[in-house]
């Protein structure tokens, strides 16, 4: 195991964020990588381990959709978030945060790396931002909550959605929705950003809708790799289809990978994941 660096990520906002730095302390290159919902710094351990290697470096944090229901510092004030209760635009804040802090280390190139639900937050970054402080970002998994939703979710949605909609009108969005309504944590406000598929969050990768237009993917500027999982068990249908999807809408130099044989994790496939993303790096 290739021993780590704790960091602490003071973002624009002061929110506090603990991370790790992986691999060389001067590196020509840094991965900030951003975890899916309800992950964390440790997340695919088994990827970043891989990639901290030579000449690069790969740095993790906790974003504010860490674990289920975690605490945050902003200052001397602490508050709660979590996968049940982050706010899905904050996201630009955790990665401007993440991103300044991979400079303030020396570094010359800064790659964006998402997994799962941390890719929507890496496109919806880098449409924000322009790309501005990164060279290119690099999305795995990228599969639209709402779509990846289960046949039995699917019969709780409409009853879930009537209740989360009651609870923002009456100015509680961070409520959690009632036990018997849906099984997981979760307060209105992310339920209807995950599982709305208008959404913000949802029409980032809208190809379970084809008269929907991802102007969000679309703004992004910087070089885009994206890795699918053949067999990832979140996805709704064929990955070819959904690379085909990125491929038609994609407006950056777009490079397209799928892994087969693979879950939405990647196991089994991890080295062929880091293959395809130091050459990717290489020619940029």
């Amino acid at each position: 195991m290739i021993p780590a660096r704790v960091v602490e990520i003071e973002t624009p906002k002061k929110v506090r964020l603990n991370g790790l730095w992986f691999g060389p302390q001067k590196p020509g290159r840094v991965i900030v990588w951003v975890h899916g919902l309800g992950s964390s710094a440790f997340s695919r351990q088994d990827i970043v381990t891989l990639l901290a290697k030579g000449n690069t470096a790969v740095l993790t944090f906790n974003n504010r959709g860490s674990g289920v229901i975690s605490r945050f510092s902003k200052g001397k004030k602490r508050y709660e978030g979590g996968a049940a209760h982050e706010e899905f635009a904050e996201c630009v804040d955790d990665i401007d945060g993440a991103v300044a802090f991979a400079h303030s280390q020396g570094v010359k190139k800064v790659f964006l790396a998402g997994h799962s639900t941390g890719c929507q937050k890496s496109v919806f970054w880098a449409a924000k931002r322009k790309g501005k402080g990164v060279s290119g970002i690099i999305l795995l998994a990228p599969i639209a909550d709402y779509a990846g939703l289960s046949a039995e979710e699917r019969v709780l949605l409409p009853k879930a959605t009537k209740a989360a909609q009651s609870l923002m009108a009456a100015g509680t969005a961070h409520t959690l929705l009632p036990a018997d309504t849906w099984p997981q944590h979760i307060d209105a406000q992310r339920f209807l950003s995950l599982y709305t598929p208008d959404s913000v969050e949802q029409s980032i990768f809208s190809y379970f809708d084809e008269t929907k237009t991802p102007r969000t993917l679309r703004s992004v500027p910087v070089p885009i790799l994206v890795l699918l999982a053949g067999d990832d068990e979140f996805a709704d249908r064929p990955a070819e289809d959904i690379a085909l999807w990125f491929d038609e809408h994609a407006r950056a130099p777009l490079s397209l990978s799928i892994i087969s044989s693979v879950d939405h994790g990647f196991k089994g496939g991890e080295k062929e994941v880091v293959d395809a993303i130091k050459k990717w790096m290489k020619d940029l």
